[in-house]
């Protein structure tokens, strides 16, 4: 069930996160709410968002909110806390001290995995205390809105299916959120009211307020028979400045100069120097040396002759460049001329504003050892010369140097605590080794130490040994602990067959601790 939960939910999840200038001052050790965790890493692996604050980090996550005060040298989690429950992160956001946070889940309809949105957050003093406000809809009879001159047909969304906010854009008097089926809102007092943002229709280019117009706003054609806009499915939303604004939606990227109230389009179809494709997942942007640059995560729509890519502007949208072709990418994070892109195969660079890029190797703890396998990205951020990287198996941090993917790595991966030398535990567990790769935890209760793993089937034959009297560090074993990867092989590169194996942890001379693994492909 939790696999087909993120297939439907995170890898669609638009990611949008920005390093923000402003200073946020906050206390290492706030009294917080009670259920609210402190740990050494972050409790979720699938990391969606990354929110920079001077030395604070807001991660959302699978498993909920994580917030270090201390640039990652420890965590407090609100997965479980009162104002938090159980829910996954679906955006988050910072502007002039509140955090503002999208929540989320999935749920079974008629045999169905749907998504579900279940609402905002926000805080005004770093976490220590939250407001809530349920995920905003229409009352059914909520069937018009007025635009400027004009009042037109408006669907009602009276459902949190579907109703799920991707991503929050913050104005000096407004909260922006972009969501799939509840379209682009705003509201100036917190969230205790929405305004439905009226944006163009499919077949119009552009809309202003004092012009007159006939279009349906609506995502759907609903059981009302309204147009089917395209354009009115929301996911990403990028905030230049309080007048200048950047919209992702299923049929492009909409820019207003005006606060919200007049809109021109920018698609595949419509200009020459065209964006690669209409469904926008993120948007962002960055200014270098008087040149605002905007980057947008393009993917196929509708039309056969789209393509996956990142499309790039220094001219506000009049003109773009596409480059990563083939490349889905989830989100962006920029520090000074260098460019960041998390995305479904990997994690890029760029030092040419995206005219190029280099993919990230495989990311392995120079400390710990500890390793992130995975192609797939959802977040990236810096943090100063600091980049944050999170994919769907962990976060991972480096350090810019000039040159491409040059400092070393350092690996945050949550985990249940191994409390002694004498435990361990493997997982996913079942374990398929086409989808997954199995991670084995164990400790080394703080000691340097030569460890040795191997795996065996139910005869006792060796299968893989996946180390052998390899050095492991324990300066942050209590912090980090260890982890070690099998992809599911035998020594001879060929997959294992469906059953049950056993792996054994022999750390220096001392007797092997025992674990048992469920391989189903």
């Amino acid at each position: 069930m939790k696999k087909l939960i993120f297939l439907f939910f995170i890898i669609t999840l638009q990611i949008h996160s920005q390093s923000l200038p402003e200073t946020f001052q906050l206390e290492n050790e706030l009294k917080l709410k009670k259920n609210s965790s402190t740990s050494p890493v972050q409790l979720g692996n699938s990391i969606t968002d990354i929110v920079v604050v001077g030395d604070t980090i807001i991660l959302g996550t699978g498993k909920g909110l994580s917030i270090s005060y201390d640039r990652g040298e420890s965590w407090i989690n609100f997965y479980n806390h009162p104002d938090f429950g159980t829910e996954s992160i679906s955006a988050v956001a910072y502007k002039n001290g509140y955090i503002w946070v999208a929540t989320a889940h999935s749920v079974e309809r008629d045999g169905q995995i749907l998504p579900e949105g279940s609402g905002l957050r926000f805080s005004s003093d770093g976490g220590k205390t939250w407001k809530k406000i349920s995920q905003p809809v229409d009352h059914k009879d909520s069937n018009k809105v007025v635009y400027g001159i004009n009042v037109l047909n408006a669907l009602p969304i009276t459902t949190t299916i579907s109703n799920i906010t991707y991503d929050i854009g913050l104005t000096s008097n407004a909260v922006w959120i972009a969501s799939f089926a509840g379209g682009l809102r705003k509201s100036t007092d917190l969230g205790r009211t929405w305004q439905r943002v009226v944006l163009p229709p499919d077949y119009l280019d552009t809309i202003k307020p004092n012009q007159s117009y006939s279009f349906t706003l609506s995502p759907t054609s609903g059981n009302l028979g309204y147009e089917n806009n395209l354009n009115h499915r929301v996911f990403s939303i990028y905030v230049q400045n309080d007048t200048t604004i950047f919209v992702g939606t299923a049929n492009g990227i909409n820019k207003s100069t005006d606060g919200g109230l007049s809109w021109v389009k920018f698609t595949k179809q419509n200009q020459t120097n065209h964006i690669s494709g209409n469904f926008v997942v993120a948007i962002s942007g960055t200014r270098y040396q008087n040149t605002d640059y905007i980057f947008a995560a393009t993917w196929k729509a509708e039309d056969l002759t789209e393509e996956y890519g990142i499309s790039i502007s220094s001219d506000g949208g009049l003109n773009w460049n596409i480059s990563n072709k083939d490349v889905r990418i989830h989100n962006f994070g920029f520090l000074n001329k260098y460019s960041y892109a998390a995305g479904s195969s990997g994690l890029f660079r760029s030092d040419n504003f995206g005219a190029s890029w280099i993919k990230a190797p495989i990311i392995v703890d120079s400390l710990t050892k500890q390793r992130i396998l995975t192609s797939t990205f959802y977040s990236v951020n810096t943090q100063g010369t600091t980049i944050w990287a999170g994919s769907n198996e962990g976060l991972a941090r480096t350090t810019e140097t000039g040159f491409p993917w040059a400092a070393p790595w350092r690996v945050y991966l949550a985990f249940v605590p191994v409390k002694s030398k004498s435990e361990t535990y493997a997982y996913p567990n079942p374990f398929d080794p086409e989808d997954d790769v199995l991670k084995i935890k164990y400790t080394t209760n703080g000691q340097d130490a030569k460890v040795t793993i191997r795996i065996f089937d139910f005869g006792m034959n060796l299968v893989k040994t996946i180390i052998q009297n390899a050095l492991r560090s324990g300066a942050v074993d209590q912090r980090i602990q260890q982890t070690e990867f099998w992809n599911g092989k035998d020594e001879f590169g060929n997959y294992v067959s469906n059953g049950v194996y056993f792996y054994s942890v022999q750390i220096n001379d001392e007797e092997p601790v025992w674990g048992k693994i469920l391989v189903i492909r």
